[in-house]
């Protein structure tokens, strides 16, 4: 170790070396994993690129680290249940955070400004090269879930005043969601065979919509199947909506790089937006109608 490094500076390049280490490891282990060859080769160039710069740290800290193995465990899993792309980008821009903490230690040793940025732009031109199914689908898993979460929030708004019973307000949801669901994939199929595509990207792009649909109707529709009181429902199904937007928001915006504050609040605004007409409209209906459950 060189004598004119700083105990602050020296402790700073030792979580430096860890966090390449522990990064090695978890792109390492995904590319033992990837049976994907292009995506094998990518994960195995970014992790060669971390021991690369394990080395360059320890050059100046003389010591040798343990990974994060914590770390290691929640990204490899959360790679292989929520997707390459995802998990990945997700971990970088979690390093993000030092890039102050680099700036700093570089004006002592300027070779760090240099790892940091080649680590920064190299990986993330590698990672945009990833390969994922789910992604190249996500205009079909958009058009499932936002067009349930428009569709259902509104009818289930409406029925709520024009019922007031959750498990009648249940079951008209339930038939109305599960055939919009098979509708809708039906519509996807078509649409994407339209574009030129052959039948089994059509059919792909069909399921992956029907699936997106399916899922928000079941999640939305639970509250008044566990609950009694059809307004404590409503408030709930709204919840769920809300949180299924924000999650969803999050999920692509670090996957595709967009904006996530903006997709959110568009797509709640619209959500909230019909449920409230709708259910302005059910009760419209029952007072003209004189319609008594």
């Amino acid at each position: 170790m060189s004598p004119t490094i700083r105990q602050d500076t020296l402790k700073r390049l030792i979580s430096f070396q860890r966090n390449e280490l522990t990064e090695y490891h978890i792109y390492n282990r995904l590319s033992q994993q990837s049976k994907g060859e292009n995506n094998k080769k990518i994960l195995e160039q970014i992790a060669t690129d971390e021991l690369r710069h394990h080395h360059f740290y320890q050059e100046y800290t003389q010591r040798d680290v343990n990974p994060n193995r914590w770390k290691i465990f929640k990204f490899y899993w959360s790679a292989r249940i929520f997707g390459l792309t995802f998990s990945l980008k997700l971990m970088e821009k979690g390093e993000e955070r030092s890039k102050n903490l680099y700036r700093e230690v570089s004006a002592e040793i300027p070779a760090v400004k240099k790892i940091a940025e080649e680590e920064d732009q190299h990986e993330n031109e590698l990672l945009n090269l990833i390969e994922e199914e789910r992604l190249n689908y996500m205009s079909s898993i958009v058009l499932g879930l936002n067009d349930a979460l428009v569709e259902l929030t509104g009818t289930l708004a409406g029925l709520t005043f024009a019922l007031q019973n959750t498990r009648l307000i249940a079951l008209a949801g339930l038939i109305t969601g599960v055939a919009a669901s098979f509708s809708m994939g039906a519509s996807e199929y078509l649409a994407t065979k339209t574009e030129g595509n052959n039948s089994h990207e059509a059919l792909k792009s069909a399921l992956y919509t029907w699936i997106a649909y399916i899922i928000t109707v079941i999640a939305l529709i639970l509250p008044y199947l566990l609950l009694s009181n059809y307004f404590v429902s409503l408030i709930l199904t709204l919840l769920v909506g809300i949180i299924i937007i924000l999650v969803f928001n999050f999920y692509l915006s670090v996957a595709k790089d967009l904006s996530f504050r903006q997709r959110f609040l568009e797509m709640a605004a619209i959500s909230l937006g019909v449920a409230a007409l709708s259910f302005g409209i059910g009760y419209c209906i029952r007072i003209f109608l004189g319609v008594e459950v």
